[in-house]
């Protein structure tokens, strides 16, 4: 990248049916049915809905071989309709399952976490060397003739790496972090390699956002080392719904497009599979933004990572050690519940205003020892910020800064993705102590509570419940909207809890690896609960299991 300018990862071209991805096609958009795949009426209708809405690629599960054959009638049932929407076929701990996909459908996720390794129970696993190489060609020679029968049928697959479900021996090995989800995804395309087999997608998610924007970049740089250049899907999995649903996913995908990374896109919402849509559009069009954005001149150096923030002086409640501010409301405002911010937009409109990007000249010039807003009217708002913060580094300035974004005729809901998208990267990149949000659409309260909402997707202040909720799909067990509605309405008021709500045990003990409770389908009616990682009471009745979660989160003296 010469300067602040936007620039996309280099990729080979991955076909799926009619669908190219990666290489110089657009981001591709795509979302994934609730239906049960046996439902052939439901599933084609759904899948038309989705395409009709702008998803590229539909995903359906298939469980068993039973449901990855009825993903070939769905196919043929669609283009009978006129509907040639390519179909992928999303595989768990059943590589029988897989095999028949590759014949059935136009691409297929499998994923390495369960895929030839066990189920993972989180036991620890010793290997020698030796033995780890024999685990290793374990996996090349189950993986081989799958990719040979994709090969003969022009199947596409996409390796799928999920934070929650890798294996034991990948975590025993490598360890539940960054390096292991990298290390699951590579040992896969590495045979992939020696196999000659290119047309595949890789994808590694997570639902905490920091967490996986750190592994995708990681994953990215081990491709690049070994001169591999597979398209790559982005997604936070489990983002939940509403507002924090669609802030999670913006900011983990929006700071990966940004840097170029990404081919095609999922934003998982606990809702209807076509509200997942419109979300997607507008981060597309996002990084479309930066694409045509005038250029930034300037030396790039590489953001803070992993947490780390600029170092700032303190002032008041702003810069040092303090957490991240919040600015919103006059003067006079009243907050509701915990929703306080720390600065009226009175009290910062007497601040000095920096407009991104920044002369030499016009960064030498800020005065010392206050705090100061930063603001850009250029399209590319990551890049303008960047090089602004730089700027201020190299003469010297440790001012703590106000990042301020200013939206008009805009939709609530586009606010809120936009307000994401542009101040997401920014807290992640280490640069902001503080954010403010102005919408001629939202009210006061609304726009503070997107700026907090938008600091706990970061993880950098904590200021409610936070909910660990899995996108439905044919595998859920009970009313995934519902059931997150009841779960929210009986626990919303314990602030700085996380709470897994998962719809089955696919991904659910792992993915919510870091939630304090989880409440996941067990069958048709039945709910487990789960403290951590541990299941502490299994087969509840569904009418039972919220009073049951909140009755566990008394017991442990958290209910606060």
């Amino acid at each position: 990248m010469e300067g602040f300018d936007y620039s996309r990862r280099r990729t080979v071209e991955v076909r799926a049916g009619r669908v190219a991805i990666g290489g110089d096609n657009p981001v591709r958009l795509q979302s994934m049915t609730n239906t049960s795949t046996m439902d052939t009426d439901g599933s084609v209708r759904q899948s038309a809905q989705l395409a009709a809405a702008g998803s590229e690629l539909v995903r359906l599960t298939a469980q068993g071989v039973r449901e990855a054959d009825n993903i070939g009638v769905i196919a043929s049932r669609l283009r009978e309709e006129g509907v040639d929407v390519p179909l992928v076929a999303d595989i768990h701990f059943n590589p029988r399952a897989a095999f028949a996909a590759a014949v059935t459908a136009d691409k297929v996720r499998i994923n390495p976490g369960n895929f030839v390794d066990p189920g993972r129970v989180f036991k620890k696993l010793e290997y020698t060397d030796e033995e780890y190489a024999a685990e290793l060609q374990r996996i090349d020679d189950a993986l081989t003739p799958f990719l040979e029968l994709c090969r003969e049928n022009s199947t596409a697959i996409r390796i799928g790496v999920n934070h929650g479900s890798l294996s034991d021996r990948i975590m025993s090995r490598f360890g539940d972090n960054p390096a292991g989800m990298t290390e699951s995804a590579m040992e896969f395309l590495r045979v992939c390699r020696r196999r000659r087999f290119d047309n595949v997608v890789i994808s590694i998610k997570a639902s905490n956002v920091g967490l996986m924007v750190e592994t995708v970049r990681m994953l990215a740089d081990a491709m690049d080392a070994e001169d591999m250049h597979y398209p790559i899907h982005l997604g936070v999995t489990e983002a939940g719904d509403g507002e924090d649903g669609r802030v999670k996913s913006a900011v983990g995908i929006a700071t990966l497009l940004t840097e170029g990374i990404g081919d095609t896109i999922r934003v998982s919402l606990s809702e209807d599979p076509v509200n997942e849509l419109p979300v997607a559009k507008m981060l597309a069009d996002y990084a479309l933004r930066g694409a045509g954005a005038p250029h930034i001149p300037g030396e790039p150096k590489e953001p803070y990572r992993s947490g780390c923030r600029r170092r700032s002086r303190s002032c008041g409640a702003i810069g040092g050690d303090n957490p991240p501010a919040v600015a919103g409301g006059h003067d006079g405002y009243v907050a509701e519940g915990d929703m306080k911010p720390d600065f009226t937009a009175d009290e910062v409109s007497e601040w000095p205003v920096l407009v991104a990007p920044l002369s030499d000249e016009e960064a030498a010039a800020v005065p010392a020892g206050q705090p100061v807003v930063l603001t850009t009217e250029h399209p590319f708002f990551r890049g303008a910020i960047r090089q602004a913060m730089q700027q201020l580094s190299a003469h010297g300035k440790d001012n703590p800064v106000m990042i301020k974004v200013a939206y008009k005729g805009l939709t609530p809901e586009q606010t809120m993705v936009y307000a994401a998208a542009d101040l997401g990267p920014a807290l992640l990149d280490g640069f902001a102590d503080g954010i403010q949000v102005e919408s001629d659409t939202l009210t006061d309260s609304e726009s503070i509570s997107l700026a907090f909402s938008i600091l706990q997707s970061t993880r950098q202040r904590i200021s409610r419940t936070e909910y660990i909720s899995c996108p439905s799909c044919g595998r859920t067990m009970f009313d995934l909207q519902q059931t997150l509605a009841a779960v929210k309405a009986a626990t919303s008021s314990l602030k700085g809890l996380k709470i897994g709500v998962m719809g089955c045990v696919v991904n659910g003990p792992g993915e919510m690896a870091d939630a304090d409770y989880g409440y996941v389908g067990a069958g048709v009616g039945r709910v487990s609960l789960y403290r951590g990682k541990e299941c502490v009471r299994k087969n509840i009745p569904a009418d039972e299991a919220v009073e049951a979660l909140t009755a566990l989160i008394k017991s442990d003296g958290r209910w606060t």
